[in-house]
């Protein structure tokens, strides 16, 4: 049987990078793994509550954090920042806000930044966002799939691959769709591949979609 790794864990080092940048003794790691995964999931679900309830979406494509002695710096790569600042007149300011709230020693200092993105649909999370926001909208999954490929093409990339497994369109057998456009060489170590995994939570029951970008190679 065919044995499957992260596209992502199998390059870094390579021509991937880690997400998080920080060095800790062995005692404190655990402790600042999980205050990492707390300051991403509360600018993940602070996007989800306040921009993408509304007729667009957050277009998160990662958040890199870096750890000094007492400085905490959070950088937000999305590729439309206007709905984050403009946002209801909270915007990163309050953002800002909750994430020094479940911050320990509370006392740490905060800085945030947003970067945009030039090439938004070239970003796997970001185009998986864009699918799960039609597929919850109740489009046909192909035609969403066309869409995403042809949003995609217009970034200049040498490949993509999307694949969406549940009940699709409703059905009452789970099934496994995909389609790709160009090279997506998963082995070459290489080729600058991205991946994403993102959940649709539709009335039929979640849809995982999965997306692979072949970007460039060396």
């Amino acid at each position: 049987m065919g044995q499957k790794i992260n596209p992502l864990g199998f390059r870094l080092g390579v021509n991937q990078n880690h997400h998080s940048y920080w060095f800790a003794k062995p005692k404190n790691y655990s402790k600042l793994l999980q205050e990492d995964q707390k300051i991403r999931s509360c600018v993940e679900s602070y996007i989800y509550k306040n921009i993408r309830n509304s007729s667009n979406y957050g277009g998160i494509a990662r958040i890199e954090i870096k750890k000094k002695t007492d400085l905490i710096q959070v950088e937000i790569q999305t590729g439309f920042p206007a709905l984050l600042i403009e946002n209801r007149g909270r915007g990163i300011e309050q953002l800002k806000k909750d994430v020094q709230s479940i911050l320990t020693p509370e006392n740490q200092k905060l800085r945030m930044t947003l970067t945009e993105i030039t090439k938004p649909y070239g970003e796997p999370n970001i185009l998986a966002e864009y699918i799960a926001l039609q597929l919850e909208s109740r489009v046909a999954f192909r035609r969403t799939m066309k869409k995403a490929i042809e949003l995609a093409k217009k970034t200049n990339i040498k490949g993509i691959k999307i694949q969406i497994a549940g009940r699709l369109n409703g059905a009452e057998i789970a099934r496994v769709e995909w389609a790709r456009e160009g090279r997506v060489p998963l082995q070459t170590l290489q080729a600058k591949i991205d991946y994403c995994y993102y959940p649709a939570q539709t009335i039929y029951g979640v849809l995982g979609i999965k997306i692979w970008i072949f970007q460039d190679e060396k």
